[in-house]
């Protein structure tokens, strides 16, 4: 883990500046008739322009050196964080935002961008973003403000249910060889440019809370040049909708924990005992994600209580009517119906459809070298070193959900890999800074984290917002998944 380089002090050179010296050397090579007079004067103007341009550049370089960073170290002990402030250490203005007035409208154009809009959310075809590293960054990251987030649950506001350092809030993810690309306003993420992606469009995430989790930050990131007046969220039975009035554009989350039909499907009853679910049904859900421009799914969490998963029986009458089937069966089961009804019902040249991987739990504190640990309780740094560590995924669901998603007949289903950059996080979670049935921890709670410790779900602003810009940059590069390969799909069932 290393030190973020600073930012490279002179950018492009204005636009309005190379215009001018493009119209005069026009007419200059053309052999016009303009007068040498007004070529000179045209000449000196641009000139001028650049000299201030770069005076004000290097101007703002200069005070930007003395922005108090208040650490930023290369490994993880002996780290002090109680000089921090809540909301990060200094009272520079918030990292990632981008400036907006009340009446400023959003940017119009065809789609896809062109030239360097898109080359700024491309990366090479060697990049795998899955592989890095997590490096300290407190000028970029967090990449918006908890408190500014008007939708923000409280499940997730670790900072208001009493969390007092804030470093996991400020890591970035360097993949190796390569980097997560910026805009070309040298931001971590274009939230203008994801707007313009989804003008008149339907996005909406399918899954269980770990896609509600991520839902809530991309709506957060969103937020950011949203004026407050233009935005609104809205609850329609298992929907929660956030629309952008000016894009015309609606975020969703549909909540779906198993993806077909289950018994646990109330979005707000569903603490059930004995999970049961019908593998092959699928439409009483899909029929809300019709005619969606863009699917994110996920399935996982709730797989993982039992090696057995209890399936209805073909021509059941009841929900006691089920035989239990082993879970890497019944998933794969599952997967197949999802694939079946997407080459079915979507259009593969309008929509757009991902499979996020597993996110990880960190439940044992054993299993990253701290026997005298709690659950993730107290944990404030991420694992620095992953090599001998094993925090319980099951890697035979990883392996299904990529070879499953990577053959469907029609229908093109991006598998993203967040696992491996999550396994890392047991500083991320909620902890005991969260609710349990809907009402905040008390202190007594608090005090007993081997009891009531969240160590599922994540902080806002946190690590989902890393799957964001993997997925953000997957959406408008509009890559394919990276090859099948005979390790990635190695299975050997275990528990």
């Amino acid at each position: 883990m290393h030190t973020p380089r600073r930012k490279s002090p002179l950018g492009p050179p204005p636009e309005s500046s190379v215009a001018v010296a493009k119209l005069a050397a026009s007419y200059i090579r053309k052999g016009g008739n303009l007068p040498i007079f007004v070529v000179v004067v045209t000449i000196s103007v641009f000139a001028l322009v650049m000299y201030s341009e770069d005076l004000k550049t290097i101007a703002g370089y200069s005070l930007s050196r003395y922005k108090t960073q208040d650490y930023a170290p290369d490994a993880f002990s002996g780290v002090d964080l109680r000089h921090q402030t809540q909301h990060g250490g200094s009272n520079r203005s918030t990292p990632g935002q981008q400036p907006q007035t009340k009446n400023e409208k959003p940017r119009k154009g065809p789609w896809p961008p062109a030239g360097a809009e898109m080359a700024a959310v491309s990366v090479p075809d060697t990049c795998d973003l899955s592989r890095g590293e997590w490096v300290f960054d407190d000028v970029d990251y967090p990449l918006y403000r908890e408190d500014q987030c008007q939708f923000l649950s409280q499940q997730v506001s670790c900072l208001r249910n009493g969390r007092r350092e804030v470093m996991y809030q400020n890591w970035r993810w360097q993949p190796k060889g390569c980097s997560l690309p910026k805009s070309v306003h040298q931001t971590p993420f274009d939230a203008r440019l994801l707007l313009e992606r989804l003008r008149g469009k339907r996005m909406m995430f399918v899954g269980d809370s770990m896609n509600r989790n991520q839902w809530e930050s991309l709506v957060c990131l969103l937020q950011t040049v949203t004026p407050p007046e233009k935005r609104s969220r809205r609850v329609e039975g298992s929907r929660i909708i956030f629309t952008v009035e000016d894009y015309d554009a609606s975020i969703e989350f549909y909540w779906a924990p198993f993806l077909v039909e289950s018994n646990s499907d109330d979005p707000n009853i569903h603490s059930i005992d004995v999970r049961i679910i019908k593998a092959e049904s699928i439409e009483k859900h899909a029929v809300q994600w019709k005619g969606a421009d863009v699917l994110v799914f996920n399935t996982y969490i709730w797989w993982m209580n039992t090696r057995e998963i209890k399936v209805l029986r073909p021509g059941a009458k009841n929900w006691t009517q089920h035989i239990d089937v082993e879970r890497w069966d019944a998933y794969e089961r599952v997967l197949r119906t999802l694939s079946t009804w997407l080459d079915r019902n979507m259009d593969p040249n309008r929509s757009s459809v991902f499979f996020m991987s597993m996110s990880p739990l960190h439940i044992k504190s054993s299993d990253w070298g701290n026997p005298n640990g709690i659950k993730c309780a107290k944990e404030t740094l991420p694992i620095k070193n992953m090599t001998g560590v094993y925090v319980g995924t099951d890697m035979n669901l990883f392996a299904l959900a990529k070879k499953v998603t990577g053959s469907t007949a029609r229908v093109p289903i991006t598998f993203i890999d967040i696992t491996a950059m999550s396994e890392s996080r047991k500083d991320a979670h909620t902890s005991v800074y969260t609710v349990r049935q809907g009402a905040l921890l008390t202190p007594e709670q608090q005090a007993k984290p081997a009891e009531f410790a969240d160590c599922i779900h994540w902080c806002l602003p946190g690590l989902p917002d890393t799957w964001n810009q993997v997925l953000f940059i997957r959406l408008l590069s509009a890559r394919p998944p990276a090859p099948l390969t005979a390790e990635s799909l190695s299975f050997s069932p275990s528990i």
